[in-house]
């Protein structure tokens, strides 16, 4: 079964498994005691310390490991704004950043802190000039502490400019912390950053490792309660076999880098070209350019996330999604939400960076089983275009007023739509619905406008916030905004 999820995790890379076995017979004593099984240990974590220093480009004793990339997100934020109080309680992050670093802010905002989110572009990158505002206005509360800033995005693949935001910030005085979760596979960070986190699952290290780097000079106070091991900043008897194992695949993966780049980035782009080509409605997400070579991330209209992921699991594809349809939360992924582009049947493909000999054929299949499985999706919501909604369609062509037995039962009842005096405006009541019906509703009745009408879609589902304006966006149409939960859209073709 194709494996197509490796920005959430990888399996354990070969030489992982092989540093994991041999440490489990020679790692297992307390690395600070002075016996000789305590000296073996302590050899086998500075080893695996200086080789994770030298993948990541910082002294060994700049570096520590934590339980989890999490935990090093966690503890490295924390740490600097307490270090750095004086500077001011302001913290910079971009808005498309991990959960793990939102969810710090959000700590330090409960906590009295200010929090400045830098918006992205619509392909979800930052620009040097929007940190630096960012850092300007934390002056304006009484200081930036610290600014934090992903190398690569784990949901898009679009690949940050972490030197140029460096330079802001070190003009600034303001040290920036990298996640680099996502990219330490492929290479270094570009220089320039104070603080860098990882976690070894997403290179084929075990789970349960993350690391944390802090430069010398950087004002540091780890957040208690803390005790002597790792520096301090991680408490706990160290997990010296998967330490040993996450360092080892580390190096492994990374000499690998170059040459497993150069396969899998033909194969994105053959996605990212074919996947409009022969599914309509598709928009491709993330930067064209400025990405990592392993991911591709599209959108497709009119269609529920979830049901998607179903049908292609039963095609024997294991892929993930950011529509809200996917979530238990019922809210579109705030990446997407920061790109403004469309969030439903969202599809992420990122190949693994120890890929199979099959994975040429393998996204090949992909390509041949993706078209029918959006077509099957679609029917299932009766979406506009298909041959269920056509059958539900009155003899001119245009939705009618349907009966019980023609609606998707999970989604409620939708009322016929109401004309204005004049039929200028259209109001289509999709209240109750979820993602993907409110702009499967506003599609649906589109044409009852005249060119320069409005429709008005009545949604109070989350999703619609961004995917009724990328509906616009696709399609050239005008998305005059919303009001609680009236979104109102001009007709100009």
């Amino acid at each position: 079964m194709p494996y197509f999820d490796a920005a959430s995790s990888v399996p354990l890379h070969p030489v992982a498994r092989q540093a994991l076995t041999a440490a489990l017979d020679e790692g297992w004593a307390d690395p600070s005691r002075l016996h000789r099984e305590g000296r073996r240990a302590r050899m086998l974590l500075d080893a695996a310390r200086e080789t994770a220093a030298e993948a990541v480009g910082c002294r060994p004793d700049e570096l520590v490991f934590t339980p989890s990339g999490t935990a090093a997100l966690h503890t490295g934020i924390a740490g600097v704004l307490a270090g750095r109080r004086r500077a001011g309680r302001g913290l910079a992050v971009s808005a498309v950043e991990h959960s793990a670093v939102l969810h710090a802010a959000a700590a330090h905002e409960e906590g009295g802190g200010s929090v400045t989110e830098v918006p992205v572009d619509r392909t979800g990158r930052v620009s040097a000039s929007a940190y630096e505002a960012a850092l300007r206005d934390g002056t304006a509360d009484g200081g930036t502490a610290l600014a934090c800033l992903q190398s690569a995005n784990h949901e898009t693949g679009t690949v940050q400019p972490v030197a140029e935001v460096a330079g802001v910030c070190a003009e600034a005085g303001v040290p920036l912390l990298v996640d680099a979760a996502q990219s330490l596979a492929w290479g270094r960070p570009e220089e320039g950053w104070s603080v860098l986190t990882g976690s070894a699952h997403k290179w084929g290290g075990p789970p349960g490792v993350g690391l944390l780097a802090v430069r010398k000079g950087v004002r540091f106070a780890a957040p208690p309660p803390s005790d002597e091991r790792e520096r301090g900043r991680s408490p706990g008897f160290e997990n010296i076999p998967a330490v040993v194992a996450a360092a080892a695949s580390l190096r492994a993966v990374r000499a690998e880098a170059d040459a497993v780049a150069a396969r899998l980035r033909p194969l994105i782009e053959r996605v990212r070209a074919e996947v409009p080509r022969s599914v309509p409605d598709v928009e491709v997400v993330g930067d064209p350019v400025h990405r990592l070579p392993h991911v591709v991330t599209f959108s497709c209209l009119y269609v529920d996330g979830e049901a998607l992921l179903h049908v292609l699991d039963r095609a024997d594809f294991s892929v993930s999604s950011g529509s809200s349809c996917t979530s238990s939360t019922l809210t579109p992924s705030h990446v997407l939400r920061a790109m403004g582009v469309l969030s439903e049947g969202n599809i992420r493909l990122s190949l693994p960076p120890v890929p199979g000999e099959s994975v040429e054929a393998d996204v090949e299949r992909f390509l041949q089983v993706l078209p029918d499985a959006v077509r099957e999706v679609r029917e299932q919501v009766n979406a506009p275009g298909t041959t269920a909604e056509r059958s539900t369609a009155g003899q001119d062509g245009r939705a009618r007023d349907e009966g019980p037995e023609d609606r998707a039962a999970p989604y409620g009842e939708q009322s016929a739509p109401a004309p204005e005096e004049g039929g200028r405006e259209l109001t289509v009541n999709a209240l109750g619905t979820v993602c993907p019906m409110p702009v499967i509703e506003l599609a649906r009745h589109f044409d009852d406008v005249p060119v320069g009408g409005v429709i008005v879609v009545l949604a109070d589902d989350e999703a619609a916030r961004v995917d009724i304006p990328a509906w616009c966006e696709m399609r050239g149409q005008e998305f005059l905004g919303v009001q609680g939960d009236r979104f109102r859209v001009r007709r100009l073709s």
